[in-house]
């Protein structure tokens, strides 16, 4: 960055003790420490600011790859499927599916057939309420 070896320090030192005076050194480092910390925040401030143009030139670059690649494929097959490939089904369109497990089962006809088969599988009665206890 700046190439200022200690020598470069020590001598800007002396000659800041001579002129400003010992008395006013806290106050003027206070000063410029508050003017270093004003310039790095504006140098960030640019510099996200650069980041983030770069960004969006990137996006708008990869925004004319995809168009210019998506032109290509649809000139290339324009009734949308490549010439010779069937299209296997992935079941992401209801109603259809892609295997037998997955078929829906009949609804029952009777009402019997919409019971349980055992009663095991019915629910269970709910528990019976505890006794009150009411003074009489």
């Amino acid at each position: 960055m700046l190439d200022i070896g200690w020598t470069e320090l020590l001598l800007i030192a002396i000659v800041a003790i001579l002129v400003i005076g010992p008395k006013d050194m806290p106050l003027a480092l206070r000063t410029a420490g508050r003017w270093i910390g004003k310039m790095r925040k504006l140098s960030a401030h640019f510099r996200t600011g650069v980041d983030a143009m770069v960004r969006e030139a990137e996006l708008e670059d990869m925004e004319k790859q995809w168009k210019a690649q998506n032109e290509r494929i649809i000139r290339e097959h324009p009734d949308g499927v490549p010439a010779g490939t069937e299209m296997e089904p992935t079941g992401a369109y209801p109603g259809r599916s892609t295997s037998s497990a997955e078929a829906p089962r009949p609804a029952p006809e009777t009402a019997d057939e919409a019971k349980p088969a055992d009663d095991q599988a019915a629910a269970p009665p709910p528990p019976p309420s505890p006794p009150s206890t009411k003074d009489a």
